[in-house]
């Protein structure tokens, strides 16, 4: 990558740089429609989706247990590129019914929402429903799993609407 450098005035020897900016090309080319996944396009900033993301999770009585962000990383290595951010979101009372119902679910905890932001600056909302994320493991976890997974469909539901208003 290019790093733009100019030299100071009258040969004063000052430096300034500033980070390149990385296109994403797959980000204008791809969608995060699939089946299965909700995506809500906002008016809101990358960083306003963030905190009321954080905020709805806390009020509808879940836990952000994990986070990662490809923005930050590549900023880490002197990179701009698009806001980025995945949240991993669960609860322990979920975990234990979980995993007595299947211990291979268990690979697909925390749920995960999605946190992108646009090229009109606008950020976007994703996420898989838990329906989806476990329906590979219903025949295995049965009723108590599909129970759980609807359970914390409505949930997921709720903190995404809480987030995008």
């Amino acid at each position: 990558m290019k790093k733009i450098l100019m030299a100071g005035l009258l040969g004063l020897g000052m430096v300034a740089t500033t980070l390149p900016v990385v296109t994403i090309e797959a980000q204008a080319k791809s969608s995060l429609a699939r089946e299965g996944w909700i995506t809500h396009k906002t008016k809101l900033t990358f960083k306003e989706l963030n905190s009321r993301l954080n905020a709805a999770i806390k009020s509808n009585g879940m836990l952000r247990v994990t986070s990662a962000s490809a923005s930050a990383g590549a900023k880490g290595r002197g990179l701009t590129i698009p806001g980025n951010r995945i949240v991993g979101v669960y609860r322990n009372d979920f975990a234990v019914r979980m995993l007595e119902a299947s211990l291979a679910a268990g690979i697909e905890a925390p749920i995960r929402f999605y946190v992108t932001e646009g090229t009109d600056r606008n950020a976007r909302l994703t996420y898989k429903t838990p329906t989806t994320v476990f329906s590979p493991y219903f025949e295995e976890g049965g009723d108590a799993l599909k129970s759980m997974a609807k359970e914390l469909d409505e949930i997921f539901a709720k903190i995404a609407d809480e987030a995008i208003r």
